[in-house]
């Protein structure tokens, strides 16, 4: 198995795992929270989305889906249009209000994009310098690591939130 088909199949967990967990709800669903501070459905997938996004389109050197195909406006959120979610306010996150089918639109076509992107790596290319902020500097490996982290986290809380959807029965 080539890093590049590794890092795909992790791609495709995430994908997966993130468009079941969003499949077939309505937009009371996708927000619900089952505390008041609690990140919903809807923006647990957004975000993870939105940071796979961010971070494959930078290291891609490419624009972001986000924004070349439309989905800012699409969206139409009350939020700057370079958010991520990072840093966010519980209001902030509240106000994610999307489509189930949008949301598994632009989850899709993010998904698209990275998968197109990984295909050209080799492992050399893992070891390349990406970030230079931090000590020691970050590589495309362990950015990529990163994202699959941070977006497999967020994917498996957006599954458990369903089943508590599915528990509930109110």
């Amino acid at each position: 198995m080539t890093p590049a088909e590794l890092l795909t199949d992790a791609f495709e967990r995430i994908h997966h795992t993130a468009t079941a967990a969003v499949a077939g709800l309505t937009d009371d669903q996708l927000t619900a929270r089952p505390d008041r501070d609690a990140n919903p459905i809807a923006w647990l997938v957004w975000h993870l989305t939105r940071v796979q996004d961010d971070h494959v389109a930078e290291v891609a050197g490419t624009e972001q889906v986000w924004t070349a195909q439309g989905f800012v406006d699409r969206f139409g959120l009350p939020l700057d249009a370079a958010a991520t979610g990072y840093g966010m306010t519980s209001e902030e996150v509240g106000h994610v209000r999307v489509s189930a089918e949008l949301l598994t639109a632009y989850l899709d076509a993010v998904h698209e994009a990275s998968v197109a992107y990984l295909a050209g790596l080799t492992a050399q290319d893992l070891d390349r310098i990406v970030d230079e902020r931090w000590d020691p500097p970050v590589t495309l490996g362990v950015r990529l690591i990163s994202v699959l982290s941070d977006d497999l986290q967020h994917a498996g809380q957006a599954a458990y939130l369903r089943g508590l959807l599915a528990a509930d029965p109110g």
